[in-house]
Parts: C-alpha cells; structure tokens; sequence
C-alpha cells in the first residue's frame, strides 16, 4: 500500500528535525521553497506542515514563517521509537527467530 505524499514528507521533515536539520527554535523552509525543492505540491507541503502544527512541534510567527518549537525532537523521536517497538519491531523479531538469527551475530553485523 502506497503512502499519501503528505505523510511521506511528513516523514522526511520529522527526520530532519529529530538530526537536527531544522533545529529548535530554527524557521523550516517556506510552503514554496520546500515544494520547490520536493517537486511537490505546495498544498502537499502545507497539509504536511498543518499536521506539525496540529501537534504543537512547530509555530507559526505571523509575517515570517514557521518555526521548530523546542522540545519537538524529543517529542518526535519519542513517538517513532514508540511506532516502532509497537509496530515494526513485533514484526522484525518475529521474521528474526523464523530464521533462526542468533542475537549476537546480528548485532556483529551491525
């Protein structure tokens, strides 16, 4: 199943916050320079960005833009990590002990 491009650079973007890329209390690119640079929609990007607002990680400073609020990496990494041990890990381990993968020798690889 294919992902809405709104989630998708929903993704990208809270990536880029959780790295550092846009860094607390720093502006996130205007509606059209991130269109722009995506090749998307700008109504994309700003649904997208709707949805960061609607979570209080991001503000809107009227006349300038939008910017990281702070606490939004914790808050964004916390919520991935717990997607990910609800939603991904339960899968990864199960495909893991079904083909016999010894702990030790996957985190070797790593």
């Amino acid at each position: 199943m294919s992902r809405p491009v709104y989630l998708k650079l929903r993704d990208q973007i809270a990536a880029a916050i959780i790295d550092g890329d846009y860094a607390e209390g720093a502006m996130l690119p205007s509606v059209r320079a991130l269109a722009a640079e995506q090749g998307a929609n700008p109504l994309t990007v700003a649904k997208a960005y709707q949805q960061f607002q609607n979570d209080g990680l991001v503000a809107v400073q009227r006349g300038v833009g939008m910017y990281v609020v702070n606490g939004a990496a914790d808050r964004l990494r916390q919520a991935e990590r717990d997607q990910f041990l609800s939603e991904e890990w339960p899968e990864m381990k199960a495909r893991i002990e079904r083909l016999g993968i010894d702990l030790s020798i996957l985190l070797a690889e790593a």
